[in-house]
């Protein structure tokens, strides 16, 4: 029987580190400069336990959702 998702130990702990997640994932999609990326809001979601970060950069802007357990981006919807 594996633990629950409370008993186990989150990848994506802090904020910080899902907007570092984020920013990755992004750059290397769309092929951006990570300092062009800037932060436009964060929220995490206590049920369901994943991260949401928006990211802006030019004229796009993008909705990166991740799980906080498995440290991976699960969807990146750009908007």
């Amino acid at each position: 029987m594996s633990p629950g998702i409370g008993l186990m130990k989150r990848r994506l702990e802090k904020e910080k580190d899902a907007i570092a997640l984020a920013v990755s994932g992004v750059a290397k999609k769309y092929d951006v400069k990570p300092d062009d990326i800037q932060t436009l809001e964060t929220k995490y979601h206590d049920d369901a336990g994943d991260w949401y970060v928006a990211l802006g950069w030019d004229e796009k802007k993008a909705v990166i959702q991740m799980d906080s357990v498995l440290g991976i981006i699960t969807e990146i919807k750009e908007i």
